[in-house]
């Protein structure tokens, strides 16, 4: 895999109160990929740019929204979720605190 591709594919972590229960009960990170990521891309991208030890990858496609803006319909972008499990004793902390 292309070393610049791996730094691409993680886009952001996804925060949200389903994504802190799934951290705090089994060890399992959101995060929002590119749309075209396969589940080893995406396994080796959190590695390297963590430095961990990633357990199983589960990915999701989510549909982008209906939305209407001034009697203009129109529609988000559809995006692909990320849930990947860390091997015990493995953690990422965002926070940067000890």
């Amino acid at each position: 895999m292309n070393e610049a591709r791996l730094y691409e594919i993680i886009r952001s972590p996804h925060v949200s109160e389903k994504a802190t229960g799934l951290a705090d009960k089994h060890r399992q990170i959101v995060f929002e990929v590119r749309t075209d990521a396969t589940k080893p891309e995406i396994k080796t991208a959190v590695e390297k740019a963590f430095n961990v030890q990633v357990a199983s990858v589960t990915v999701a496609n989510v549909k982008g929204k209906r939305k209407t803006t001034a009697r203009v319909p129109g529609r988000r972008q559809d995006w692909k979720k990320a849930y990947v499990t860390l091997k015990p004793g493995q953690d990422i902390d965002f926070m940067g605190q000890k």
